[in-house]
């Protein structure tokens, strides 16, 4: 995609700004710059350029966004990026307005996040213990840390050597942002991790060392989000249950509702999940409030009862 070299050199240093002072990873830079390069696309083709977009300009793409079917959430995102992007523009005096500080963004209804039961959970694991290549004992390891801590994808298969603290029984999670949070971890796990640590070396070259826990070959030096994806799902098949609703996220929203379900209190679940507004967390409790529906009209005496 073309861009004029004055710029892509502003947007990136937008970039260069996200990653030191916000800690931004390297999905998010590269969704914030995507989010930009097509604005500027848009501009483009409107005769127009990226620093001189005005308020009239930003609802245009976003009324463009959604005719070509893109979700609220994503539009909402679009708009975050812009608002946060010209308001970089004016901390280096570039421009002196924010144009797109006073567009309504789309309402969106907040999704609620896929379940899977106990039971579900109980069936992955026991699959996932059958097998005891190399390739099985690490993905044992990896689900048994997948539930036991409600880790994200990027932090599970982003371990390092490191993140252990066996004294303690708890991992040091690197969060979004740079956060630090300590998160237990149960004794099942604790044993995976053992008995992964004994056949890691079959993931290394002779004589090489990384500093991953889950090393692999790949760009990153690590297992990537991706194979763990692919992984669950064949175990997802092998375990009788559907493989489109099994991925490393789902897992993340099982740890959350089971322990509410037990329960857990918000805040606690909030400090493990890594959430720095408890109304994300809060997500859960509209949750386990639909079950208690659903279990109340099936099985309550005067449910079904017409008055």
């Amino acid at each position: 995609m073309y861009m004029e070299n004055n710029q892509l050199k502003i947007v990136e240093q937008f970039i260069e700004m996200l990653i030191a002072e916000r800690g931004a990873s390297a999905n998010t830079s590269a969704a914030y710059f995507n989010d930009i390069t097509n604005f500027e696309a848009f501009q483009n083709n409107a005769g127009q350029n990226l620093a001189g977009a005005t308020t009239d300009h930003v609802r245009s793409y976003l009324r463009h966004r959604t005719e070509i079917g893109a979700n609220s959430r994503t539009i909402s995102r679009n708009l975050s990026v812009l608002r946060q992007f010209f308001k970089f523009l004016q901390s280096e005096n570039i421009r002196s307005d924010n144009p797109a500080l006073n567009v309504d963004g789309p309402k969106a209804a907040r999704s609620l996040p896929k379940l899977i039961s106990e039971n579900d959970v109980e069936a992955l694991l026991a699959r996932a213990k059958d097998s005891q290549t190399a390739e099985g004992i690490r993905l044992n390891c990896l689900l048994e840390i997948a539930y036991a801590t409600g880790l994200r994808v990027t932090e599970l298969v982003g371990l390092r050597n490191e993140s252990f603290r066996y004294e303690s029984e708890t991992l040091l999670i690197y969060g979004k942002g740079g956060k630090e949070r300590l998160v237990p971890l149960t004794p099942s796990a604790i044993k995976a991790i053992v008995a992964y640590e004994e056949i890691r070396g079959h993931f290394l070259k002779e004589h090489e060392t990384s500093k991953f826990f889950f090393p692999s070959r790949s760009k990153q030096g690590h297992l990537t989000r991706r194979r763990l994806g692919q992984l669950l799902k064949e175990l997802a098949r092998k375990a009788g249950l559907d493989p489109a609703i099994i991925s490393p996220h789902v897992l993340r929203h099982a740890f959350a509702s089971h322990l509410l379900n037990r329960g857990a209190d918000l805040r606690s679940l909030q400090k493990m999940l890594g959430h720095s507004d408890i109304s994300t967390t809060q997500i859960y409790t509209h949750v386990q409030k639909d079950r208690l529906h659903n279990v109340i009209s099936s099985h309550h005496p005067m449910a079904k009862k017409n008055f």
